[in-house]
């Protein structure tokens, strides 16, 4: 497979909180449209878009080498703080898990990259909720990328069932 695909939102019961974690990935051979992807997310910065690697602590990146990507416009220092500090830190240990835990293969680690997008609300205030929220989706989003989830059967089974939380036809 030259790509995998994982998404993946936690938050707080509270529809009213703003510390939400959206989650939105792709894990692929470094040679791949992955590999792209990252170099690109990396070299072509934009205003409002600071896009970063992922690291343990400074000079201690994870592998596989990880660019997250921010999914909404950084406007102010407290937003731009929360994706360099909790956010960053929360990618950093929910992919190092999944390699020390086997869900992502070891001996790939230097072959594969993943680009993650981050979607930290404008309104978010929480820190550690945001280090706590990133981290559960990130290491669900790789958990199922890697073993293809949803299924297709699976995906149109919910359907019928579906209730997006930020759109609710007819109400």
């Amino acid at each position: 497979m030259s790509m995998y695909v994982g998404e993946a939102l936690v938050a707080d019961p509270d529809p009213n909180d703003a510390n939400v974690a959206h989650i939105d990935l792709l894990i692929g051979d470094k040679s791949g449209p992955v590999g792209i992807a990252f170099a690109n997310a990396l070299a072509q910065q934009s205003q409002g878009h600071s896009n970063l690697l992922a690291v343990i602590e400074p000079n201690l990146a994870v592998k596989p080498a990880t660019a997250m990507v921010t999914k909404v416009t950084i406007k102010e220092a407290k937003q731009a703080v929360q994706m360099f500090g909790p956010a960053q830190a929360a990618v950093a240990k929910a992919v190092t898990e999944c390699v020390a835990e086997g869900t992502i293969p070891k001996d790939q680690a230097e072959s594969l990259c993943i680009v993650c997008g981050v979607f930290i609300h404008w309104k978010a205030d929480d820190d550690d909720k945001i280090f706590k929220f990133n981290y559960e989706a990130t290491k669900l989003s790789i958990e199922r990328a890697m073993k293809n989830e949803p299924s297709a059967d699976e995906a149109i089974a919910g359907l019928a069932t579906a209730a997006h939380p930020f759109y609710n036809p007819g109400s």
